[in-house]
C-alpha cells in the first residue's frame, strides 16, 4: 500500500510539473505571436532611397491617411510628377501637376532651366501646388479639388525667388521663398496670386550659401522655419529657426545644421549631398523628414539624380527637432516604421496596348502630340527634323527616368518609309550635350544599320555601325556602376554586344545640370517632308 501510495504520489507531481511547463510554454507562445503581431503594425526598416532616380526637391503633404508627394521636374514635360503613398515608405506615381502647354511653357529650357522645387499644400479641401519657371514665368500656383484630376491655370506670383512655400493660418495663405538670397514672407491670395502685404526679409540663414527650401510649421506655438543651405552639391545642408511670431524675428537653431552629410559622420557614406528638406507628421503623431540626395556611382560622379530619402525624426515639446539621432541617413534604415502598405508590384515591361503612356513616360520640353500615337498596341513615333542635341525644341522622344545602378532596359522597333539618314533607336539622356544613342539608320543603299554614337560636350563619334537585315530589331542597354553596355539582336533573344561606353562622360559632375538619367525612345528625320516613322513594340526596363 505504501508503495503504491508513493508511485501514485510521483505521478501527481509529474502531471503538475506537466502542467505547469505546458501553460508556461503557452504563454510564451501567446507573447511571442502578441509580439509578433504588434511588430506587423511597428514595422522595422526600410530601404533608401524611397523614390529612387531623378526625383528632387521633394515637398509632401498629409491629408488623413494619405500623402501626398512632388517633385521638380526641370525641362521635362509634363511638369511636376505627382506620387501617392500611404506610409511613407512606398510611393507610386498618379500623375503630374502641370499636363498642358498653357499651364507651363519649356521652350529653350535647359538642365538648368524649366521647373525648380514645388510645394504641394492641402487647405480646406483644395490641393495647391506652387513653384518656380525660372525659364519663363517665375513663381506660380495651380489648384485642384480633384488630385487625380486636371489643375487649375497657373495664377502668377508678385514675390520672386526660387523655391516658394504655402502656409495657411486662421484663414490667411503666407508664402515665403528667397529673392536677394534672404527668405521673405508675405501674405497672398493663393486663388489669384494677389499679394497682400509688402514682403518682408525674415531670415538670412545660418552664412552659408544659397539659402532657399524655405517651409514654415507651427509647433507649440512657435513657428518653426526650415530652410536649405550650401547649394545642391556636396556641402548641401538643412538648418532651421523659430520665433514665436510669423514674420519674426527668427532664432537660430544652436545645433544646425540638422541634416547634412559634409561632417566627418558622414564622409564615407554612399549618400551625398544631402539637403532641401521637408517635414511631415504621420498620422500616428511620428515625425519624418524627406530631402534630396545623390548616390555617387564611380569616384565623384553620379548619374540618377538627386533622389528622395526618408528619415525619422524625435521633435519633443518646445525643442527643437533632431534628424535621425545624429542628423544623417542611411540606405538601410532600422527604424520603426508606420504600418508598411507597398502597392502591387509593376510589369517590368510596357507593352504599349493602353490608350496613353503612364505618369513617368516624359519629353523633351513641349512634346508635338501629333509625333505620338498609340497603335495596334505599339508605340508610333513620327520622326522629325529635331535631333536630340537641339537645345531650343523639343525633338520626337519620350522616356522614363533611369532609377537603378544595375539595369537593363529592352526594346523592339522597326523604322519604316524611312529616308537615308533617318533613324530611331534608343538613348541615354543626360541633356543635349551628353548622351548615348544606339539606333537603327537608313543607308542610301536601301539597307539598314544599328549605330552606337555618342555626343560628349563638343565631340560627337561614331563608335560602331554593322549592317543588319531588314525589319524588327532589338536594342538593348545594360548599365552597372562604371560602364553602360549596348547590345542588339534581330531574333528577339540572341543579343550580340556592339561596346561599353563610360557613365562618369555622361555623369552630372561631367555634364552638369540638375537632372538624372533619362533612357528614351526617339526618331529623327533629316528633313520635314520625310514619311519615317518607328514603331516600338514595348520597353522594358529591370
Amino acid at each position: 500500500l505504501h508503495t503504491a501510495y508513493r508511485r501514485q504520489r510521483q505521478m501527481c507531481i509529474r502531471d503538475s510539473y506537466l502542467n505547469t511547463k505546458f501553460m508556461k510554454t503557452m504563454t510564451l507562445l501567446l507573447g511571442l505571436a502578441l509580439s509578433l503581431s504588434c511588430f506587423s503594425q511597428n514595422q522595422q526598416g526600410y530601404q533608401n532611397p524611397v523614390i529612387p532616380g531623378f526625383y528632387p526637391d521633394p515637398s509632401v503633404c498629409s491629408v488623413g491617411d494619405d500623402y501626398y508627394l512632388v517633385a521638380s521636374s526641370f525641362q521635362y514635360f509634363p511638369g511636376v510628377p505627382l506620387f501617392h503613398s500611404k506610409d511613407l515608405i512606398h510611393w507610386e506615381q498618379v500623375g503630374n501637376c502641370l499636363t498642358r502647354p498653357s499651364q507651363v511653357s519649356l521652350q529653350g529650357a535647359s538642365i538648368w532651366g524649366g521647373i525648380y522645387a514645388p510645394t504641394i499644400r492641402y487647405n480646406d479641401g483644395t490641393y495647391y501646388m506652387i513653384t518656380t519657371n525660372v525659364t519663363d514665368k517665375g513663381n506660380f500656383i495651380v489648384h485642384t479639388t480633384d488630385l487625380y484630376g486636371e489643375w487649375s491655370e497657373p495664377v502668377s506670383v508678385k514675390q520672386g525667388g526660387i523655391d516658394p512655400s504655402l502656409y495657411f493660418e486662421g484663414g490667411k495663405c503666407y508664402l515665403v521663398s528667397n529673392p536677394d538670397n534672404c527668405i521673405q514672407l508675405c501674405e497672398i491670395n493663393p486663388m489669384t496670386g494677389e499679394q497682400l502685404t509688402e514682403s518682408k526679409r525674415i531670415w538670412n540663414g545660418t552664412g552659408g550659401r544659397y539659402p532657399e527650401a524655405p517651409h514654415i510649421y507651427k509647433k507649440d506655438n512657435w513657428y518653426y522655419l526650415l530652410i536649405a543651405e550650401g547649394g545642391t552639391e556636396y556641402g548641401h545642408k538643412v538648418t532651421i529657426a523659430r520665433s514665436r511670431h510669423i514674420d519674426g524675428p527668427y532664432e537660430s537653431n544652436p545645433a544646425n545644421p540638422i541634416l547634412t552629410h559634409i561632417n566627418m559622420n558622414a564622409q564615407g557614406n554612399p549618400i551625398q549631398g544631402v539637403g532641401h528638406a521637408e517635414f511631415v507628421q504621420a498620422s500616428d503623431g511620428s515625425w519624418w523628414v524627406l530631402c534630396l540626395a545623390f548616390r555617387p556611382q564611380t569616384g565623384y560622379h553620379h548619374l540618377l539624380g538627386r533622389e528622395t530619402f526618408l528619415a525619422p525624426m524625435r521633435w519633443d515639446k518646445n525643442a527643437w527637432p533632431v534628424v535621425n539621432g545624429d542628423g544623417t541617413i542611411a540606405l538601410q534604415m532600422d527604424v520603426p516604421t508606420l504600418p508598411q502598405q507597398p502597392f502591387a508590384k509593376k510589369s517590368p515591361r510596357t507593352d504599349f496596348k493602353g490608350e496613353k503612356l503612364g505618369p513617368e513616360w516624359v519629353h523633351i520640353r513641349n512634346n508635338h502630340p501629333e509625333n505620338y500615337t498609340l497603335v495596334s498596341g505599339k508605340l508610333r513615333l513620327k520622326a522629325a527634323p529635331v535631333s536630340l542635341n537641339d537645345d531650343k525644341a523639343s525633338p520626337t522622344f519620350v522616356g522614363r527616368r533611369q532609377q537603378h545602378t544595375d539595369f537593363t532596359a529592352t526594346t523592339s522597333m522597326q523604322l519604316q518609309k524611312a529616308s537615308p539618314a533617318d533613324e530611331a533607336g534608343l538613348t541615354v539622356y543626360m541633356c543635349e550635350s551628353s548622351h548615348y544613342d544606339l539606333y537603327v539608320k537608313q543607308l542610301a543603299d536601301g539597307k539598314q544599320a544599328v549605330v552606337l554614337r555618342y555626343r560628349l560636350g563638343e565631340l560627337t563619334h561614331t563608335q560602331k555601325e554593322v549592317i543588319v537585315p531588314q525589319g524588327k530589331i532589338q536594342l538593348r542597354v545594360k548599365g552597372n556602376n562604371e560602364f553602360y553596355s549596348f547590345e542588339y539582336a534581330t531574333d528577339g533573344k540572341n543579343f550580340r554586344k556592339l561596346d561599353k561606353m563610360n557613365t562618369r562622360y555622361v555623369s552630372t559632375e561631367t555634364a552638369g545640370g540638375f537632372t538624372g538619367i533619362i533612357l528614351g525612345l526617339y526618331a529623327v528625320a533629316t528633313s520635314d517632308s520625310s514619311k519615317a516613322h518607328a514603331d516600338f513594340e514595348y520597353f522594358e526596363y529591370e
